[in-house]
Formats: C-alpha cells, structure tokens, sequence
C-alpha cells in the first residue's frame, strides 16, 4: 500500500490510502479534539485493509481520548482541566489540583473542606503493613519499598474493588491519594533506620509529609512554611503529565481490569527507570561529576561534542520544544528555598547556579532550545531540602499518584474502554519443522556463560 493522499487540512474530515497492487482506496475518518492535533481514526484499518500500524514508542499514537490534562509542546502549554499550570502552582494547592484532577472542576469552599477531612482521615496505614516494611533489606533503593507496599495495599482493602460503583471507586482514588505519602515517608525513614512517624490531622497534606519524613521522636519539629509551600508546588507541577509512560502503564494494567493498588504499583514501577522519573536524580549525579564550578567550561564542551559520552542532564525535554512551564515555577521556588535556608557554599548548588545561567546565555543551548527542564530545578530544591537522592523519584511518585488514578478512574468510565492489546512487526523466523535434541547443530549462544 502506497500513495498516502492528503487534501486541504483546513477542512479535512478523512484521508484517502491507496493501495497501487489492487487499484482500492480507504478513507481514514479524521477526529478533532477541543485542542491539539488532529487524529486519524485507524480503529477499522486492520478489518478494512488486513494491516496495522508501526509505530515504536507510541509517539505518534493516541491511546485514549482525555479531558485531563493538555499538553502544547512546541508554545510550552501545559493545562489541567484548562487551567495554565502556572496559575495553579502560585494561587491553589495540592488538594485543591487532586480534587480538580479527579472531578473536573476546581472545589467550593464547602467541597474542599470535606475532601479535605477525607483525604486526612484516610493517612494512616494498617500497622501490619509496619511488619511488612521490616521484610526488606536496610539498604534497598526506597523506590523498590513503595513499588511493593503499594501492590500489598491490594491485600488489605476488600471493600471497594467493585469498580462500577462510583462510591467504590472514590475510596480507592481517596485512600491512594492519601497514603501514598505516608508509604514514601516510611520508606525513608525505614531506608536510615529511623522510627516511623504517624501522620498529623492538623497538618496540611504537605506539611504532615515534611512532618512524617523528618521529625523524630526526640525533638519538636517545626515545619517551615517556605519549604512546606515548596513541596506543595512540587507535588502539583508533578501531578499529571498526560499519557508518558507511567500513566500509560497505569492505564494499560487498569484495563485489564487489575486493582487499582495494583495498577499504581506498575506505574511507580515505570516511573523508577533513569529516562522517565530518575531524571532529577541523574541531574545530581551530573552535578557531582563535574564537581566544581571551575570544571563547568570543559562539561559544557563536553556535552556539545558529539563523540564524548557525557551529556547535560536536566536540559531540554522530550515533550517541550520550548521552556518547559513547569521550570520556570521551580526556578522561582529553587531560588526562594537557597534563600530561606541561607545556602551559599555548597559546592554542588553553586555548580548548578553557574551552569543555569552559562546555558541560559550560550547560544548552543539557545539554538537547540536545551533550557533546563523540571528535573534541574526540582534536584536543586530537594537536595536543600535535604532528601537524599534515592528519595527523589519518591517524591515524584506521591505527586503523580494523583494524576494515575484520576486517569485510571477516567479510563474505567469511558464507555469505549477495552483492554489495551498492542500490535507487533514480527521479524523472527518462519514456520520451520522441530528437531530431535540429538540432531540439533551446536550453537555458541552461551559460551560466555561456561567461561565464568
């Protein structure tokens, strides 16, 4: 099949495929968005032309139809339920962003005070799963801790996993959103072998979770209400990204119908790897190597040559071809957090401040609209914050658990949801006949196993 025919955009309702061995033609109906491009429909392709699509990495896909979240790459817009992301950050907080999330429309006075007392009164966890936190070594990555404290919560809640009761279905959405801080600030302090703090019903969402992760029995913590409101943007310029590929494994597990604990825990799983959600810790890491403010010429030279290896985390994004919005938020937030925790020689934040504000004016970086991401930002405010780098994806994962129900509990009232079954290009071999063990040719696939 050829000749992919395209006609006036401006009032296109269908492409036209022609196949040139038969002399067919098929059109592809067009779907029109309230923003955002245009999509074909290829749902009949298989049942009308016997082919699929190819399309590695699903980039060129679109999976569902949403009302979340938009996102405009190329003028960096990012909107929840049509609200600019910056307007959220500075004027609402978490709560309000989850209740929007889940519902579609930003709460009362009256609705958000008792999502509020909802979301508080659902902190705790079953003090069984104290014992289960136990069974782990003291050095596991706290990412593994939350992946599997997550999947067991599916063996303690029975009483809501009839998901087409509405009722059922915002238990498990509340209880998610509300204990899912608590198991990230376990997991930390399980992970220095320090003693589990209990939420505090008096505290906001992000001031019981600064309060669980570092108070100690010990001492009267006071929470900092600059770095309370820090974390507070943090989890909501974290908490809905549209269809990257945690929430797309949420969704893909979700349609199988899988409990929704369960769900989650595959969408922490995907978020731990290094090209997803460790991006603010691979930043860190950068920092480190290059290790002083004197060496930052010689890694920005590095990073624009092609042949050297290493390469400048933090900057630019996949999604953004512009200045990500989210970066200017956590720009902002990163430079009132050194200012309130007075931070002026640690070799690792002025590293980061240099070479912030040499990209920002090197016209490599300008050209290839390399401006540094979320993640730069975000690695700088936690670090001063003092979370260590392994609790960064944590962090990552309590925001965005949010954004994976409410796309979760979105997938499962759609009427035209089914369970996700990708296709395939099958390049392995043809159909070929079976071979008895002793006439088998001998092949040197695991020679380099019998030398170790």
């Amino acid at each position: 099949m050829s000749d992919f025919q395209e006609y006036n955009k401006n009032n296109l309702k269908s492409f036209t495929l022609f196949d040139n061995e038969n002399g067919q033609s098929y059109d592809v109906p067009i779907i029109e968005g309230s923003e955002g491009p245009k999509v074909l429909d290829i749902r009949d392709l298989y049942k009308k032309t016997g082919m699929f699509t190819f399309d590695p990495g699903f980039t060129s896909t679109a999976s569902c139809s949403s009302e979340i979240t938009f996102i405009d790459g190329h003028k960096g817009i990012l909107r929840h339920r049509g609200y600019d992301i910056k307007d959220l950050a500075y004027h609402s907080n978490f709560l309000e962003v989850c209740y929007l999330l889940l519902h579609g429309e930003l709460p009362s006075q009256e609705d958000k005070s008792k999502f509020q007392n909802v979301i508080t009164n659902h902190t705790m966890l079953n003090e069984q799963l104290v014992y289960f936190y136990r069974g782990f070594r003291r050095d596991a990555h706290p990412m593994a801790i939350m992946v599997g404290v997550v999947g067991a919560l599916s063996a303690f809640y029975h009483d809501s996993t009839d998901f087409s009761d509405i009722n059922q279905r915002m238990i498990a959405c509340h209880r998610l959103i509300a204990k899912i801080a608590t198991i990230g600030a376990m997991a930390y302090k399980y992970s220095i072998g320090q003693p589990f703090v209990y939420p505090q019903n008096h505290l906001s969402y992000s001031e019981n979770f600064l309060h669980m992760t570092f108070s100690l029995p010990t001492n009267n913590y006071k929470v900092n209400p600059v770095i309370a409101k820090a974390m507070d943007r943090f989890f909501i310029l974290h908490a809905d990204h549209e269809q990257n590929a945690s929430t797309s494994t949420v969704r893909l597990a979700g349609s199988s119908g899988a409990n929704p604990f369960a769900c989650i825990a595959a969408g922490i799983a995907s978020l731990w790897g290094p090209a997803h959600g460790g991006a603010n810790e691979a930043v860190i890491r950068m920092l480190e190597e290059i290790g002083d403010v004197s060496n930052i010429d010689k890694y920005i030279e590095k990073a624009k040559d092609k042949d050297d290896p290493f390469r400048l985390m933090g900057f630019g994004h996949r999604v953004y071809k512009n200045y990500d919005p989210r970066a200017d938020v956590m720009k902002k937030t990163a430079h009132e957090i050194l200012e309130e925790l007075n931070i002026k020689d640690d070799p690792l934040l002025k590293t980061a401040l240099q070479l912030e504000e040499i990209a920002l004016k090197d016209k490599y970086f300008i050209d290839k609209k390399l401006y540094p991401n979320v993640d730069f930002y975000s690695g700088i405010i936690l670090k001063a914050i003092g979370f260590p780098t392994s609790m960064f994806t944590v962090l990552f994962a309590i925001g965005r658990t949010v954004g994976w129900i409410s796309q979760w509990k979105e997938m499962i009232e759609d009427p035209v949801n089914k369970i996700g079954r990708p296709r395939q290009l099958y390049n392995g071999k043809n159909s070929r006949s079976y071979e008895e063990v002793n006439r088998r040719e001998k092949k040197s696939i695991f020679q380099w196993l019998w030398k170790k």
